[in-house]
Formats: C-alpha cells, structure tokens, sequence
C-alpha cells in the first residue's frame, strides 16, 4: 500500500488540496469528474436533452416510450463535458476520462475538482513534448434530476419506481460505450463511492463481452468499437458489504423497518417543506459548514420534486445489492493489446480509501487488499490517505 503523498497524479494532486472540514458523516455524498484548458468562470454544464444510449436504441425507447431503466423514458441528463485544447491535434494519443459520481448523483457537487483537476491536466499537455491530450466527460446518476424522466416517481402498480443500482450500471455502461469509440484509444473511468462500483461493474461486464441488461430495459446493442485500455481510478470506494460498514448499518436499519422503507421519503419531504429554501440554505452553511457552491447544489436537490427519494431508494438498493465480490480474476490484469508500447505493464487500478471512512467496513475493506496483493498477475495499486481527506471529499473547500 502506497501513503496519498505518494500519489502523484493529477487526482492525487487535486485531493491533496482538500483539507477543510467537510459534511457530517450521515450525509453520504458522491463526486465527479476532471477539468479543461482555459476554462471559462464556470465549467460547461450540459442540460440538453442528452441521449446515453445508441440512435439505434433511443429509437426503439421513442416508439415503446419506455426507454429508460425501471420503465422510465430518460429525458435531459445533465453533464460536464471539458474538452482538451488540443483534442484536435492528430499527432496526439486522445484519451477519455469519463467521472461517474456517488450517491447523491449530482455533477454539480465537483465542479471545484474538475476545475482544479483541469488545470492539472492542461499543464501536463502544455508541457513540451507531451503526445497525449485528456478529454474529461461527467454526468448525473438517473432520478437525481427531475428533468431527468418524464415522470414523478411512484409506487408499483400505479406510478414507476426510483431508479436501482442495476439501472445506473447500465446507464454508465451504455454511455461509457457511446463517449468512448473513435477518437479515444484509452478510457480512465473515475468514480466516487458507489460510483467506484458503477465503474468496476462497467468494465467487469466489458471484460465478459456482456451487454448490459435489466428486466425492464431494453438493452443498448454490444459495441462495435471499443478502446485498446481500459483502466480506472476509485475514490473511497464502496464496493464490498457496505451494509456493513458504520453509516451502512443506519441506512439498513431504514431497509429492515416496514414503515420507515415504505415511508422514509415521505418523512423527509413533509419535514423539508416545513424549512423555506433561504432557511435551509443557511442552516447548510452555518450548521455544516458547506462551501458556497455546496450549499446551492443541496439545497435544490432537497427541495427537488423526487431527488431525496431516489437518494434513499439507491442506498437502500446499495445495501442489498453490494455484498460479496463476484468479479473474475481476469479483471484485475491488462489485457494484450498488441500496441507493443509497454503501457499494458502499467495500473489497471488505482484504488484511494479514506482513513476511518464510515461508509466502507474496515474489516472487508483489508480483505480485499489481501486478494489483489495475492494476485501475481493484478494490475492494482491500493493507497490508504493518512491525511484525513473525508469520504465526501467534494464539500471540501480547494485551497
């Protein structure tokens, strides 16, 4: 295991610069992705209608009008999209970093990383000599957004459900297929938390060959085109008995209790509309101490039509769906590409845990380092922060 003063990459960097207090714990929070050369005051955020999915497969969701996960038709997902300054230059090996965030899904919540991280990156390719250039892509997790489905959510037989865990994965898989085809020759997925097991899962079933599917999706068609790598940084990853961990077990206990699982989302909404936005506002940052841009991006999502009963209808599903690992070996080593440049020689996976994280069980989470330290053929690179960079990272103010 490597110290987080050792991670010098343009991520570890960006996390370097986090050191103030963040969120209390029972705020389970997720992040995104990096940022661009000469970028404007604010990153480009993108909430036009979007389509993840192939032509092919938004046509057939227009004329089923189910073509989103659980039955939803997926509308505008919103995004950042940084692009290099030199993506147009051929001379230059196009790699994509495709963020995919936490639980609460929300791009918004990283824009001081993929600022900085940017930043970082625009360095490394101003540099002379440099012969490659990073194009950076993030979007919301599905339901977080209420432009997001056409739909409000509710109960089964009448209404549709939240999204699953199931439905993100095979949000991400298909939008991870349709960013990365030509020009890009490599994709680094970066993810946060649950996001981390989004992304492993992604490349997991891109390792089998497997399209993904869901009973109630139809599924985007196998990829023609594919990148030679792929590869993946994980940020304070939830990826093994979560329900296990500290805040794990709280959330459970939600699962576990008929009337709390039936009606935790309505608990909160009726208590939410109790507090006026401005109230709530300055309880965010006088009481939690939230950086500006944090307190703006919570606010909307907790007075949003569905945004809090997605949150806690994931987590749940988090719970009851990340448990043992069921990822092949094969997964964790680079396969040949026939490039014969010695990259494949390189990390496959960088995996960054917090120290005392309440969302992931220390006990799962050694075991699991065990397994990839015992595999000679693994391509993984494990640091343990000791600087006290918190899970929910992205509430930090950048230094």
């Amino acid at each position: 295991m490597a110290s987080l003063t050792k991670f010098k990459t343009p991520v570890g960097r960006s996390l370097s610069a986090l050191r103030a207090p963040i969120t209390p714990r029972h705020f389970h929070f997720g992040y995104t992705p990096p940022p661009i050369f000469q970028l404007p005051a604010k990153p480009t955020i993108n909430t036009s209608q979007h389509r993840p999915f192939s032509s092919a497969f938004s046509r057939m969701a227009d004329q089923s009008n189910m073509g989103g996960p659980s039955g939803h038709k997926v509308l505008e997902v919103p995004s950042v999209d940084l692009p290099s300054a030199h993506q147009d230059d051929a001379s230059r090996q196009k790699c994509l970093i495709f963020f995919i965030p936490g639980n609460p899904g929300l791009v918004t919540y990283y824009t001081p990383f993929l600022t900085t991280l940017r930043s970082l990156l625009d360095e490394a390719e101003a540099r002379p000599g440099s012969t490659k250039s990073y194009h950076i892509y993030a979007q919301n997790l599905l339901g977080f957004s209420d432009t997001d489905h056409a739909e409000p959510f509710g109960p089964r037989p009448f209404a549709i459900p939240p999204f699953t865990l199931e439905d993100q994965i095979v949000h991400i898989s298909a939008s991870v297929t349709e960013k990365s085809t030509t020009p890009f020759s490599k994709v680094l997925l970066i993810g946060h938390s649950v996001g981390a097991y989004i992304a492993i899962e992604t490349l997991h079933r891109h390792h089998l060959s497997l399209p993904p599917s869901t009973p109630n999706l139809i599924s985007p068609p196998t990829p023609t085109s594919t990148p030679a790598q792929h590869s993946a940084i994980l940020l304070f990853p939830t990826i093994s008995h979560i329900a296990l961990s500290p805040n794990g077990r709280h959330l459970s206990l939600i699962a576990t209790t008929p009337f709390l699982d039936r009606n935790a989302h309505r608990l909160a909404r009726f208590f939410l509309r109790l507090l006026p936005a401005v109230a709530l506002s300055l309880f965010l940052r006088i009481f939690l101490r939230m950086p500006k841009h944090a307190v703006g991006v919570t606010t909307a999502w907790l007075k949003s039509r569905d945004g809090v009963w997605q949150a806690l209808h994931m987590g749940k599903d988090e719970m009851r769906v990340i448990g043992e690992e069921e990822w092949v070996e094969g997964l964790w080593e680079h396969a040949e590409d026939g490039s014969g440049d010695g990259e494949g020689k390189g990390d496959k996976f960088v995996f960054l845990f917090g120290k005392g994280d309440r969302w992931v069980a220390e006990e799962t989470r050694d075991a699991f380092i065990k397994r990839r330290e015992a595999h000679a053929e693994g391509r993984t690179r494990v640091v343990v922060d000791q600087a006290g960079i918190p899970h929910a990272f992205c509430l930090s103010k950048f230094q």
